[in-house]
């Protein structure tokens, strides 16, 4: 399986690094994809990428919400570490209209056009944060699709007309812990609905862990407990749930499992 979305370059994962990376490769998960937040966390980004290199595999972007007062200062930081180093996506980026967070959403949006242009021009995915903002994400990303742009919308809790549009501008949904909580009725109607060929697994470590681990540090081995819910929610083996969800991130970032 690929962890196509965690956060194992934070604090939350000092202390036993190398223990979390031998839970999530004993419970098959053989790649674990890393969206970078703002320009404090690169260097921790790359340092935890090159403890583990054959598992870690880093993006590049600005959270939403990150982004300051100098945030044209702080995309030339980012900008000039993805266009330095060797990373697979444009990530994590997008919109946060979930509360006020004193970030304007002409700013917002303002910084994820310039990143989807970045993504663009270097021909990678991105890896899109959508809280509360998925409609305008969707208006803002169809014309960068049309144009060849393609991703994951993180942590995906929309409904049926949202995920439809989504999967016909080619881009995915990013599935974690959240479809296995109880009260999340429709975005498992959703899921029956579509399908898992748009689908790919993640955690988003160290949040959101799935159910029965709901409360605690969430880790990339707990992405079978989400596989195994899709499994028993679809009608289908754990297998085919990892060989559809593993192909699907495969295609998308271009890497090898």
């Amino acid at each position: 399986m690929i962890d196509t979305h965690a956060h194992l370059f934070l604090p939350d994962f000092s202390e036993d690094l190398e223990d979390v990376v031998n839970r999530a490769l004993e419970n098959n998960v053989t790649k674990i994809l890393l969206p970078n937040i703002d320009e404090s966390s690169i260097l921790s980004l790359k340092d935890t990428v090159k403890r583990f290199p054959e598992v870690f595999m880093p993006m590049m972007g600005l959270h939403p919400l990150s982004i300051k007062e100098n945030w044209q200062e702080q995309l030339e930081v980012v900008k000039h570490e993805l266009d330095s180093g060797e990373y697979i996506a444009v990530g994590e980026i997008g919109l946060d209209f979930y509360r006020d967070y004193g970030i304007p959403r002409e700013v917002q949006e303002r910084v994820l056009e310039e990143q989807l242009n970045w993504a663009l021009e270097k021909g990678v995915p991105v890896s899109l944060h959508t809280r509360g903002a998925i409609d305008r994400t969707i208006e803002i990303v169809s014309g960068y699709a049309k144009r060849g742009l393609r991703g994951v919308f993180h942590c995906f809790t929309g409904n049926l007309e949202q995920a439809r549009k989504i999967l016909d501008m080619g881009f995915y949904l990013g599935i974690g812990g959240v479809i296995t909580f109880p009260k999340v009725k429709l975005g498992q109607e959703v899921i029956k609905k579509v399908g898992l060929e748009g689908v790919v697994l993640e955690t988003d470590a160290p949040y959101l862990a799935p159910q029965p681990k709901r409360g605690r540090r969430n880790e990339s081995a707990y992405i079978k407990y989400v596989a195994e819910f899709l499994a028993n929610l679809m009608n289908m083996s754990i297998e085919q749930v990892d060989e559809i969800t593993t192909q699907n991130a495969i295609n998308l970032f271009t890497i090898q499992a």
